[in-house]
């Protein structure tokens, strides 16, 4: 697994230049962010670590996602990302946190869809939430490796608006 050098370089650059840490909560991506920040030059200067929260009871018990809600929809909404970013940077006292929930294969409480949410706090405040959809025939590790990439170059673009 390969990601775009030059994002990570920015975002390793940006992090270290501004003095700020991150955090992930994952649970579509599966590790894939965490992987990707901790390959990024001097990682251990601003990136704090993760969690992948997978299933339901791990989401409710360590990032306090709501459980009535989360049963609801099966773990994936808006919300959901929120509550996600939110305390994983509560959790490791970031500045900046990611989360993602989705689908990665079509099923029948995605209705047969393949999308995900994600999230970025800044200092305490959701910054950006976004839903990403992709074609239902997408292959699972192509649609979490498009995640990634995606949620890594939205990220750049939110810690550029700090250097400017």
């Amino acid at each position: 697994m390969e990601f775009q050098k030059d994002i990570l370089e920015y975002i390793s650059q940006a992090l270290i230049t501004t003095g700020e840490t991150i955090s992930v909560a994952e649970s579509v991506t599966s590790g894939s962010l965490q992987l990707a920040f901790s390959q990024m030059p001097n990682a251990s200067l601003f990136y704090k670590g993760g969690v992948t929260a997978y299933t339901l009871p791990i989401k409710v018990k360590m990032l306090h996602v709501n459980k009535n809600e989360a049963e609801h929809c099966d773990c994936v909404s808006e919300n959901i990302a929120q509550t996600m970013a939110l305390e994983i940077a509560k959790l490791y006292g970031t500045d900046w946190s990611i989360a993602t929930t989705g689908f990665c294969t079509p099923i029948r409480s995605s209705a047969y869809k393949i999308f995900a949410y994600f999230s970025f706090v800044y200092k305490g405040e959701i910054v950006l939430t976004k839903k990403l959809e992709l074609h239902p025939k997408t292959e699972a590790l192509n649609a979490q490796l498009y995640y990634t990439e995606f949620i890594l170059g939205c990220f750049k673009n939110e810690v550029s608006q700090l250097l400017i």
